[in-house]
């Protein structure tokens, strides 16, 4: 950096949020981007470190430094084409990523980090408005067919990595329109779908082509896709959710967190729901149990949709304020800060554990708690136990598991193509060739890594497709990255 003293003199100043009184009121997109002028003073704050722990942490290694030196220089198109070569989707991971990058930013061990997450926003949006993002057509054919089980953020990334070196890439998606967990999973107040069709149009353009509304082992035959392709990829995501076996829980008015989510998406994008299936929270006790993204997605959807009350039960204790950072860093530092939707009226209930549903005429009306304390033992696990403190009973008419989710579907597709599973119920496949226990058959993402994070699953298929070339083509120029 030419300003080695930005980070001393410059303060971190995050790009904006609308008014929680504002923002529950539609559905769109409330986190501001970041204007170029305080994205070039921000990018200032990079330490120009000798080991960037933010470059090492990013899975797909953003070239952090890189771009915020180019953006500090207001050589915008440089930048872009830095983050580019790394990342297929930044506009995604601008607004969905948890950031690892900034946990592991140096700045983290006695200051707060750059704002890497919405510099990255800024690039990629300064890109499109400035019309550099084309689509990019293969400079030579190859008369080889792949097929792409699943349209989510790791069957696009190898998709696109795929047609680009020439290959006839087809992606096959169950749902009506592709985009996996982008279109159904994720709201729209964190990711508008518009965003996504405009990724999705360039890929289109760029030779992909998206067959939506077919379940491959169901609408369409294995055997039948393996007759008329060279490779498969299984890129399907991890959708089977973590289910609460307790007393009770076969009451109405007790759904698991994605069949809420997904409704609610296909709303706003003008579908039309099922009555008698459909899941709202209009009015009603909402309570959410589970503390990660995904529970924060229910949770400011029912805000949204005009809940009575809503609290989030976490499982784990409260995190003690100003943790020591050395004894974490460049791991995710503990602690507690009022949350968006905790901005916007949500309770937090923590170290709770869900214990039985009570309910009358079918419904569910109350949810019963038991306080956890969570020890260290002796071989260094963290275990829980019940804290002995009184019974909570919480008023609920709705109720949202959002526990997370174990690992793919095995049923159907998985069954058919005979694919060996891990100890974890994943597709179990070769960390570097992605193979699976069938000739032929690749699988990446959350499918095979098990549920996580939107920028891993672009790693992952961005990686995969090397695989696939290089079995293929016998050796790839892809990046192994």
């Amino acid at each position: 950096m030419e300003d080695h003293t930005g980070f001393m003199r410059i303060p971190r100043v995050e790009a904006g949020k609308q008014f929680p009184g504002t923002r529950v009121r539609h559905w769109h997109e409330y986190e501001r981007i970041m204007p170029a002028g305080q994205a070039c003073s921000q990018a200032l704050r990079c330490m120009d470190c000798g080991t960037p722990g933010c470059h090492a942490y990013c899975p797909v290694h953003n070239l952090i430094p890189d771009w915020n030196l180019l953006v500090s220089e207001s050589d915008w198109h440089s930048a872009w084409e830095q983050l580019e070569s790394t990342n297929n989707f930044p506009e995604f991971t601008g607004r969905i990523c948890s950031a690892p990058c900034e946990h592991a930013c140096t700045l983290t061990i006695n200051s707060r980090p750059v704002t890497i997450r919405s510099i990255e926003l800024a690039i990629v949006e300064h890109a499109w408005r400035a019309g550099w993002i084309r689509p990019r057509r293969a400079h030579r054919r190859l008369f080889r067919r792949v097929a792409i089980i699943g349209s989510g953020p790791a069957g696009l990334a190898c998709a696109q990595q795929l047609v680009r070196s020439g290959y006839q890439v087809t992606v096959y998606e169950k749902a009506d329109r592709p985009g996996g967990l982008l279109r159904y999973g994720i709201p729209d107040f964190r990711l508008e779908k518009a965003v996504l069709d405009r990724r999705l149009a360039q890929l289109a353009a760029e030779g992909i082509r998206f067959r939506t509304g077919i379940h491959v082992g169901r609408d369409l035959g294995v055997r039948d896709l393996q007759r008329n392709v060279h490779a498969i990829v299984v890129a399907t995501g991890a959708e089977q959710p973590r289910d609460l076996d307790v007393p009770g829980r076969t009451l109405r008015g007790i759904h698991f967190a994605l069949d809420f989510l997904c409704q609610q998406n296909r709303r706003v994008a003008g579908s039309e729901v099922d009555p008698a299936s459909a899941i709202s929270a209009t009015g009603r006790n909402v309570v959410v149990i589970g503390g990660g993204d995904t529970g924060s997605d229910c949770v400011g959807t029912a805000i949204r949709q005009g809940a009575r009350k809503v609290i989030q039960i976490q499982y784990h204790d409260r995190p003690a304020p100003g943790p020591d950072r050395l004894l974490y860093w460049p791991q995710p530092v503990p602690g507690w800060r009022v949350s968006d939707h905790g901005a916007e009226g949500c309770q937090y209930l923590w170290g709770c554990n869900t214990i039985r549903f009570e309910g009358w005429g079918g419904r569910v009306r109350r949810v019963v708690l038991q306080p956890l304390c969570w020890q260290t033992s002796a071989d260094g696990v963290l275990r829980k136990r019940p804290g002995g403190g009184p019974l909570q009973y919480l008023a609920a008419d709705l109720v949202l598991l959002a526990m997370g989710y174990a690992h793919t579907r095995h049923a159907g597709l998985l069954q058919e193509l005979a694919l060996d599973l891990d100890a974890c119920g994943n597709i179990a496949a070769a960390d570097r060739s992605f193979s699976t226990s069938t000739e032929g058959v690749f699988a990446c993402g959350d499918s095979r890594r098990g549920q996580s994070l939107v920028v891993w699953a672009i790693r992952e298929g961005r990686q995969c497709a090397r695989a696939v070339d290089t079995c293929l083509s016998g050796d790839s120029v892809l990046p192994e990255v």
